[in-house]
């Protein structure tokens, strides 16, 4: 793969054309755009970005309207992951720009199970506690994934447990918005998403150390669950 260049203004463009008119007349009146200015600049900085944290897992641009209320049939972002022991590495662009995220967004539940026996656990939960703490300090943001958390503290821990906050988390997940600076059309986003995913990464190597891959099927976000 040709080394990635930059995303030219029209991918932005594009997606900001398909927030306005999500149909299949706009996306094929549109597919050269997507091809060449967001498919291919994307697939680039991926193999980029590979020999690191990769492989990476492109994401169709198709939307799974079966169940979902809304029947828009495309995506207004395209992104992708790389899924390791500690979670994942994911990054997508839209008409906002760029954004990246590493960590577990959702946690299947032998995940759960094994994530709140560590922060229970006083020196590992401190430790992550740490980690959190640290991350905020350096203007890395951590939060709970893709599910919301718990009300209350989870079945079998007191409610004033000294990590009551992280228990109640059904995934741990750090991002960043880079927006849509002009530094995206160039070659520096790789050094850009690079230099956040190592700074996350002290989480990820707690994950993979206390929590590590499921043997199931992680749940859907937003489904319920304990």
């Amino acid at each position: 793969m040709p080394a990635f260049t930059g995303f030219p203004p029209e991918a932005l463009a594009f997606f900001a054309g398909l927030e306005a008119d999500n149909s299949r007349t706009y996306w094929e009146a549109h597919k050269a755009t997507w091809e060449g200015s967001v498919r291919e600049p994307m697939e680039n900085l991926l193999d980029d970005l590979a020999a690191e944290f990769g492989p990476f897992r492109p994401f169709r641009p198709y939307r799974d309207v079966r169940f979902s209320k809304d029947k828009s049939p495309y995506k207004t972002q395209f992104g992708a992951v790389s899924d390791r022991a500690g979670g994942s590495h994911y990054v997508h662009l839209a008409a906002s720009g760029l954004f990246a995220a590493s960590g577990m967004y959702v946690m299947a539940p032998d995940q759960l199970e094994r994530y709140r026996t560590a922060v229970d656990h006083d020196r590992h939960g401190t430790e992550l506690r740490r980690i959190v703490d640290a991350l905020a300090e350096a203007g890395v943001a951590v939060g709970p994934g893709g599910d919301a958390p718990l009300k209350t503290a989870p079945r079998g821990y007191p409610k004033d447990h000294p990590r009551i906050g992280l228990l109640r988390w059904k995934g741990v997940a750090a991002g960043r918005e880079f927006g849509a600076h002009a530094w995206l059309q160039t070659p520096e986003a790789v050094a850009r998403v690079a230099t956040f995913w190592r700074a996350a990464a002290p989480l990820s190597t707690w994950l993979g150390a206390h929590v590590g891959p499921s043997r199931e099927v992680a749940r859907e976000p937003g489904r319920r669950g304990r």
